[in-house]
Parts: C-alpha cells; sequence; structure tokens
C-alpha cells in the first residue's frame, strides 16, 4: 500500500516563514512596549529626608549652551550649595514666566543663602537660552527633553505630556528638605514658605 506523503510547496514554506515573521515582531513589539511603559512610568517623588535622585542634563544660561556630556550639569556637583530644583511646564507660558521671572527677582536674595536655582523643562536648550535672554535669567535652565528626570522626581504630567509646577529645595549634601508638588506660580504665599525652609538651611 502506498502512503501519500504531503509536501509542502514553495510557497507553502514562504507563507510559513512569513507567518513566523510577522508572529516574532508582534511578540518583540509587545515586550518592547511593555519596557517602554514600565521605564516610563512615573515614579513617587523624593521625600523630605531622601536622598535627592543625582541626574545629569543639557542646559542653558543667557551666556552659552552646554551639549556635551562633559559640560552638562549634574547635580552631585553643586553638593555644597543649597538647590532650589524647580520643575515647570515649558518655556514661554504665562505662569511659568510669572515663576521664573519672581526667582529671577529673588536670586541674589536666595545667593546671600546660599542657593542655586535649577529650572526643568522639557524645552530643548535652544528654547532656554533665548528665554533666558529674553527675561534676563541669572540661572541654568535644564533641557530634560524625554522628562525622565521629571519622571524620576513625581513631577511628569502623562495626561498632558508636561511637567507639573512643583519644587524640590535640597540641601548642601544632597538631601530633599522641602518639596511643594503644586507650586503655584501666583501664589506669594509659596515662595515666602520656600525662602522659611531655606532660611533653616542657613
Amino acid at each position: 500500500m502506498k502512503v501519500s506523503l504531503f509536501k509542502p510547496s514553495k510557497f507553502s514554506w514562504f507563507s510559513i516563514a512569513i507567518t513566523a515573521l510577522v508572529a516574532f515582531f508582534i511578540v518583540a513589539g509587545g515586550a518592547r512596549a511593555a519596557d517602554d511603559k514600565k521605564d516610563n512610568a512615573a515614579t513617587t517623588p523624593p521625600k523630605v529626608g531622601d536622598t535627592a535622585p543625582d541626574f545629569r542634563l543639557p542646559y542653558a544660561t543667557q551666556e552659552a549652551i552646554h551639549l556635551k556630556p562633559e559640560e552638562q550639569m549634574a547635580l552631585s556637583s553643586l553638593r555644597g550649595k543649597n538647590v532650589i530644583l524647580a520643575f515647570y511646564p515649558a518655556d514661554w507660558s504665562g505662569g511659568c514666566t510669572k515663576e521664573v521671572c519672581t526667582l529671577r527677582d529673588t536670586f541674589a536674595e536666595l545667593s546671600k543663602l546660599n542657593a542655586t536655582v535649577l529650572g526643568v523643562s522639557g524645552d530643548y536648550v535652544f528654547s532656554h537660552q533665548e528665554w533666558a535672554k529674553f527675561h534676563k535669567l541669572q540661572f541654568p535652565l535644564l533641557s530634560d527633553h524625554d522628562h525622565k528626570i521629571a519622571r524620576l522626581y513625581g513631577s511628569y504630567n502623562e495626561t498632558v505630556g508636561f511637567n507639573n509646577r512643583t519644587v524640590f529645595l535640597i540641601d548642601k549634601d544632597g538631601v530633599v528638605r522641602y518639596s511643594n508638588l503644586q507650586f503655584k506660580a501666583g501664589d506669594a504665599n509659596d515662595y515666602s514658605k520656600l525662602k522659611e525652609e531655606l532660611m533653616k538651611l542657613k
């Protein structure tokens, strides 16, 4: 008795290969999406008493843009100074302009308390420099374009795609001493409270 064996045609082998390839990309894409979601997930902001998460970011001042890795701003490089780390939504917006201009106008006073200001948003350094020039800002503006650092500080709003307006006061040893996760650009009380907490670190 003859046994008939099925011999796949070249077309059948091609179809199997294509199906397997598509299945591979679906699985790989799903795994990558899951990894991206995990990487992009907002974390709990550091609490008072926690060591502030370190970072390194490109930045701009009125005078220059610092893009090269060796030129970028590292939080740890500011040990020995108190740091006001201010996350804000975007350059050129009304609320953010009011916020940075208030920090600008009180910068000399803050400097006497051994403090420096770091502004952080997702804008590119080129926008930062023009904004710093326009408002004559004396402090650096850091570019966190993928919002990785904002997420690290629990300061990124996934829904709207911008940073929340938050402020962290970090002492000379890199420890968080005060935070305001709902900082209001037009509220004098928020600035007064920040200054009050800063004075405790003098």
